[in-house]
């Protein structure tokens, strides 16, 4: 067996990453939102984990933390490879209601529901190359995307689990 490497990247809210093929990139979403963009003959590609659909006030730099600007950022990096967006392979992950599921509070829906929304309507936009959802749901998600062959698996959590917990469980394939 030989030596693994590949670098593993963990993202946090408001983070974003556009790699090759020595790459794997995890990220644990809530209510977040994250796009993975990849394409298949230049094993490249991207993730994002956005906390909010977009942003009230303006601003003249892009951030990773809202839904419509961390899929810019993720854009330029796809064209910079100088394929069309069509030959990228794109999934959306995450939009859990977890605080509302929990005590009851209507906020965090809204911004799951806004997140996943953002998410979808991105992708209509754009006319990406939509290849599955995990998307909703009451649980937080463990998700790790493998850019060499494009594998996105994700984890459903449970009460008091934490990302170390989740990544030593069995995933399912999105």
């Amino acid at each position: 067996m030989h030596s693994d490497t590949r670098t593993e990247i963990f993202l946090h809210p408001g983070e974003w990453k556009f790699a090759g093929q020595d790459y794997i990139i995890s990220t644990l979403l809530g209510s977040c939102v994250s796009i993975v963009m990849w394409h298949p003959h230049l094993r490249q590609g991207g993730m994002c984990h956005y906390l909010l659909a977009q942003r009230n006030e303006s601003s003249d730099t892009l951030s990773g933390r809202y839904g419509d600007e961390a899929m810019l950022l993720l854009l330029r990096a796809a064209l910079a490879c100088g394929r069309p967006l069509k030959e990228f392979q794109v999934k959306l992950l995450g939009g859990a209601t977890v605080l509302s599921h929990r005590e009851g509070e209507r906020s965090s829906n809204d911004v799951a529901t806004r997140n996943i929304e953002m998410a979808r309507q991105l992708a209509r936009q754009l006319g990406l190359n939509v290849q599955a959802e995990d998307l909703g749901g009451t649980s937080p998600r463990m998700v790790v995307f493998d850019v060499q062959s494009g594998d996105v698996w994700v984890r459903l959590s449970q009460d008091g689990e934490t990302q170390d917990s989740l990544s030593a469980k069995t995933r399912k394939k999105a």
